[in-house]
Parts: structure tokens; sequence; C-alpha cells
């Protein structure tokens, strides 16, 4: 029996106060000019904070890709159809896809969960080359009514949760969100639109490369979403109910998992950020185990990433998704463990502090 929602909201802690000091004391007396390292520096405070070590450890790393489709898409809002992320999910096993590749660059396995994609994977699943957390065969039209149930969005986020604590118990430091799901930019910009108040047009971009007219439907469908489902944004688990998907919840959910057990969480792009965002309205603490891989070219994210105060790591143009960006930060975050836990400090490299002024 693994851990309910409840459970999970109520034990996350922040991270250490106690543990950043020591590690920004640390860091100070590193034989360089102070703060020279940037972003390097705060990711290394922030994993210090989180694991309460000056040598944290993200050697064993996995990138989550969650898979789950939308009934929103009959209402034309994706350049694709509905039938491409079984197909993706294809690709993903056969371990030609982008996150498949970007992965093992950064030394990370790659492990794809069915949430909920409109089709029967069984097969896959049988073989062990995907995880199946499925809640249902994709959600409903949320421009007709919710899109899911309660008692789904629940059980969307507690597979999360307790996926990230059997990852961490077979020894995983480090986790990444990934997503595939035609429809989920809808669903994100949804979500976006009702915690950050701002309209539907502010929020909502082309996705999969919708033209003109395609957007402005998406825009409307959206919009219709949110008139009919009229999401409650101070009830986090009402907005998943009324437009999230399946994938969506698996990611906010892996996202508390990780808070929960004291794992640092790479976000990637749109979609993801929309599980990040959710996961940081029902439980707040959970924001300090984030870190923002990278901002996307999908227009709305770095609204998200403002909304959340998290600063991304790279800055590409990527606009895939499937946990591609959170694969190729690993490395920076990765690199940040080394700043901290093997280089020297001013004694004892013997190098004067007056030194390293004047090479600033």
């Amino acid at each position: 029996m693994g851990l309910i929602l409840t459970e999970a909201i109520e034990g996350i802690e922040p991270s250490s106060e106690e543990w950043r000091q020591k590690a920004k004391r640390h860091l100070n007396n590193l034989a360089i000019p102070q703060g020279s390292l940037g972003q390097l520096l705060s990711l290394a405070e922030q994993l210090a904070s989180i694991k309460q070590t000056l040598t944290p450890s993200v050697r064993r790393k996995t990138v989550v890709t969650m898979a789950g489709d939308h009934g929103v898409v009959a209402e034309g809002v994706s350049a694709f159809p509905q039938e491409v992320t079984i197909q993706m999910v294809g690709n993903f096993v056969a371990g030609g896809a982008a996150i498949n590749v970007l992965a093992e660059s950064a030394g990370a396995q790659v492990l794809v969960v069915d949430m909920g994609v409109a089709a029967d994977l069984s097969e896959y699943v049988i073989d062990g080359r995907i995880l199946s957390r499925k809640v249902d065969y994709g959600t409903q039209n949320m421009s007709k009514g919710p899109a899911m149930t309660r008692e789904q969005a629940i059980q969307g986020l507690e597979a999360g949760i307790n996926l990230a604590g059997d990852l961490v118990r077979e020894g995983v430091e480090l986790l990444a969100t990934g997503d595939m799901g035609i429809g989920n930019t809808t669903s994100s910009s949804a979500i976006l639109a009702v915690f950050s108040g701002l309209s539907v047009q502010e929020v909502t971009g082309r996705g999969t490369g919708i033209d003109d007219v395609a957007l402005k439907n998406k825009i409307r469908v959206i919009q219709q979403a949110l008139d009919v489902n009229q999401p409650d944004a101070k009830d986090p688990l009402d907005v998943l109910e009324k437009v999230g998907g399946f994938e969506i919840a698996g990611i906010a959910g892996l996202i508390l998992g990780a808070a929960y057990y004291k794992v640092p969480v790479l976000v990637d792009g749109f979609i993801s950020t929309a599980g990040a965002m959710l996961a940081k309205e029902l439980a707040p603490y959970s924001l300090d185990y984030m870190i923002a891989a990278h901002q996307s070219m999908e227009y709305g994210h770095k609204l998200m990433l403002k909304e959340l105060g998290l600063q991304p790591i790279l800055n590409l143009d990527l606009r895939l998704g499937e946990g591609t960006g959170a694969a190729l930060a690993m490395t920076v975050v990765e690199a940040s463990t080394r700043v901290i836990g093997k280089m020297m400090t001013f004694e004892d490299a013997g190098v004067s502090r007056d030194a390293a002024r004047v090479n600033d």
C-alpha cells in the first residue's frame, strides 16, 4: 500500500536552511572570485539543502516520461491527430526518440509511464518496456465538462507520488519530468490561465505548430472550457479535475513524491511546469525541490516560470517536451555537485584571496 495524497502533502518539509547556509559559506571560500560560477553555485546550494550534505550526488538519474491523451483534441486544437501519442510511445520504446538520445548523453535512464493513453499498451507493459499507471483511456473533452473525476485526479497524483518513492528506494538521486500527449498544451494553457489570472489569449501558444486560424480556435476552446467548468484557483484538485490531464497529474505527483522523499526534480517544459504549478499549489514547500531545466519556446512557459519564481538553467529554443530539456540540464546539475564536492578552497589550494580579486 503506497502513500495517499494527504499523507504526502502533510509530509513535505522545506529543504534545510541550515545546510543551505553551510553550503553558501563553503562556496564563498572556494578558490575563485566570489560568485564567479553564477547559477552553478545557487544550484549547489539548493542540492546541499535538499540532500543535507556538502557532497551531494546525482549520479543515478531517471527521466520519467508520462503519457496521456486528451479528449479536447476533438475540437481541433492540435496540428497532429491523437494517434501520434501511441506512435511516439512506440518510438520511446524503440529507443529512437529525442528523449532516448539526450538521456543517454546525460547517463540517465528513461522510464515511460502510461498514465492515460487512449489505446491498449498492454503488450509494452507485459514486456516490461513501459509502466502502466493508466487512470483511463484519455480524458474527457474539457470544453464540454470536467476532464476527469476528482477520484481520477487523486489517482493520477498518487501514481506519481508512489512512483517517485519506488525510484528513490531503487537508488535514484535525481528525477526529471517528461510528457507525451497530443492536446496537452491546451490543458496546460488552461491551468496557467486559472492560477495566474491572465487571459486565455495571453497564455496560449501554438503548441505543435498550429496556424493562426487554429490558434484562434484553440483560444476559443480553452475559454469555453473555463466558462463551462469554472475551475477554482484556490482548489488545485478542482483545477486538475476540470481542465487537467492524466499525464499532468502524474507529473505533479512525481514532483510531490520527490519533495516528500527529499530528492531534487528537474522540471522540463510547458506541460511539466503545469504539473509543477499544481504541485506547488497542493504543497508550497515542494517548490524547494524543483529545478527549472529550461525555458521553452511555448509562449506561456516563461509566464509559468515567473509565477513559480524559478530561474531556468537553459534557453535553447526547445519546444518538444518528452523530458528533453530536463535531460540536457542534468549535466549542468551534476557539474554543480562537482563544484561543491571537489573544488578546493583558498586554504586547500594555497591561493591568496588577494590573487582571486586581482583575477576577477
